[in-house]
């Protein structure tokens, strides 16, 4: 009876053992007796104690591994050290684990040949300023190498470019000399616009000033046509009142030596009398005398 109760035990203790949960997005490969039996998904399975055995969890994740800088040569002759970022997944666990041996060294030895070939056909300016057109080659030769590999390649990034350091400070110096030019072009804009600005406001006041002073002639004149007018009309109406009033020749005499009265009281040291007045001033005297 303990023998028996010895040996459920041991069964037990051998069962619970050889219960596996496989987590979500891994993935088992058991081998029964060294050959390949299976893939265990998400959930809980059972292996045969001693046959059965767990060659290699995978993970299904999208993984990411950041190779280290590799040197490679540009068609123009310039060495240079570009490191790759690679991300890839898993998609069949099997070819995974059997189809190479140390997977990410082959993947990395791969990014570098094909890094070289890529790069083996641009020149420098080119290598600089497509990025996108190296990852997108790299992508479809690394998918299509590691796709018997069971391993999906669903990026690669060209994390850094680094040109020699002759290459780096003739670039910087070019890199100062387009924006100096810049900057001088920029102030040679300005310059110029604030020239013609002020040329513009300048024209602008000219016309002010010449409109304004026509303005002021223009008002003066029909001041003094007005001024006239009006002078012309108190005579024209004075006459005409006189006319009215229909004064004696007497009262005419009279208001012409008023007149010349004012006039003798002047600064003028010669006078010009019409004979008429003379005439009047003769027969004034005569009389007095008599």
């Amino acid at each position: 009876m303990q023998l028996l109760v010895i040996v459920v035990a041991i069964l037990l203790v051998l069962l619970i053992s050889n219960v596996r949960i496989v987590p979500q997005a891994s993935a088992y490969v058991i081998e029964r007796l060294g050959a390949y039996m299976g893939t265990w998904g998400v959930g809980l399975h059972v292996k045969i104690p001693i046959i059965d055995k767990i060659s290699r969890r995978v993970n299904l994740k999208e993984q990411v591994v950041d190779f280290e800088p590799q040197p490679v040569i540009t068609k123009d002759n310039v060495t240079m050290n570009i490191d790759t970022v690679v991300y890839y997944q898993i998609t069949d666990p099997k070819m995974y684990v059997y189809g190479v041996e140390r997977p990410m060294m082959a993947i990395e030895n791969l990014t570098a040949t094909t890094l070289r070939n890529i790069i083996g056909d641009l020149e420098l300016d080119e290598t600089l300023t497509s990025r996108d057109t190296v990852n997108t080659k790299m992508r479809a030769i690394l998918d299509e190498a590691t796709d018997p590999w069971g391993i999906k390649i669903n990026r690669v990034e060209l994390k850094n470019i680094l040109p020699p350091r002759a290459i780096q400070d003739a670039m910087e110096k070019q890199m100062k000399a387009e924006r100096e030019r810049r900057e001088a072009i920029l102030r040679a804009e300005g310059e110029k616009k604030s020239a013609i600005l002020v040329a513009e406001g300048e024209k602008e006041s000219a016309i002010l000033r010449a409109e304004a002073e026509k303005e002021a002639a223009i008002r003066r004149a029909e001041g003094e046509a007005e001024a006239i007018l009006k002078v012309q009309n108190a005579t024209a109406e004075g006459i005409k009142l006189i006319n009215a009033a229909a004064p004696s020749k007497e009262m005419l005499t009279i208001k012409s030596f008023e007149t010349l009265e004012k006039v003798a009281d002047g600064q003028a040291t010669k006078l010009i009398i019409p004979s008429e007045i003379q005439s009047l001033a003769t027969l004034a005297a005569t009389i007095k005398e008599v």
